[in-house]
């Protein structure tokens, strides 16, 4: 019996992007399928995470263990802090050293373009490479060179990556967005100003294009810091518990379509 193909468009937000995960597991639970993924930023990396094949339960115990500390390679800043060697092989990794087009499950990664201002969406070539230009946070990582292209964050140009996950194929979308912006006086270092920053620039262009996915969801993490790494658990069961609210709507949109 037919039914429509679910995409997943993960969104931007850091720390906070560890929610994914929680909203994954409870769509597996809830054998709803995920047919494709587009994410940008934390949204590529966990997407491509799961879509390589990565079991849920041990990418939550992946999460518990992650410290941006062990990945911070200082350069001399010319165009970002941090060089990024050190996480392009931690996602190689976790990857299994794939290429985008041999995922498992499909997964497009966004960027932004830094010389031109437009949004790259990287189909295939290295998923460490591709996702490492989606987490290059201007200023803080210096951008990675991709066919030429030196590209940034992709959270600076599409924060929720919904019409990727539709040019995708997907007929169902399902939208997670933990980035949206909200009032927050605990802005102490660069990282806070420019992840502020960027929230703000993306806020009313991604609340216009939230409208054309089935589903939205926000899971509630908006108090926890971009860069709190040391909430983890707490982060992912925020996710969990806004994915429940959904299960029901999601199943019964399923089986709408197979009566169609």
């Amino acid at each position: 019996m037919a039914r429509p193909k679910i995409g997943l468009a993960l969104g931007s937000g850091g720390a906070r992007g560890f929610s994914h995960l929680g909203v994954i597991k409870k769509l597996e639970e809830a054998n709803i399928p995920i047919d494709y993924i587009a994410g940008s930023s934390m949204g590529a990396l966990v997407g491509t995470f799961y879509g390589a094949g990565q079991k849920i339960e041990d990418l939550y115990m992946l999460a518990s263990t992650f410290k941006l500390k062990y990945f911070m390679d200082f350069t001399v800043p010319k165009l970002g802090l941090i060089q990024g060697d050190r996480i392009k092989t931690y996602i190689q990794m976790f990857t299994y050293q794939k290429q985008l087009e041999e995922l498992p499950i499909p997964v497009h990664v966004v960027a932004t373009d830094i010389y031109s201002g437009e949004k790259v969406v990287l189909k295939e070539g290295s998923v460490a490479k591709a996702v490492r230009a989606s987490i290059s946070i201007p200023g803080i990582f210096a951008p990675e060179e991709i066919d030429g292209r030196m590209l940034v964050d992709g959270g600076v140009i599409d924060r929720v990556p919904i019409s990727v996950v539709r040019d995708m194929g997907a007929d169902l979308v399902i939208a997670v967005d933990c980035s949206k912006f909200e009032s927050n006086s605990d802005v102490n270092t660069i990282y806070d100003v420019i992840m502020q920053s960027i929230d703000i620039m993306q806020d009313d262009i991604t609340q216009q294009a939230i409208m054309n996915a089935e589903v939205v969801m926000r899971p509630h993490v908006y108090q926890y810091s971009s860069r709190n790494y040391t909430q983890i658990e707490e982060i992912i069961r925020e996710g969990e518990i806004e994915a429940v609210k959904y299960l029901d709507p999601i199943k019964k949109m399923i089986a709408d379509w197979k009566d169609q």
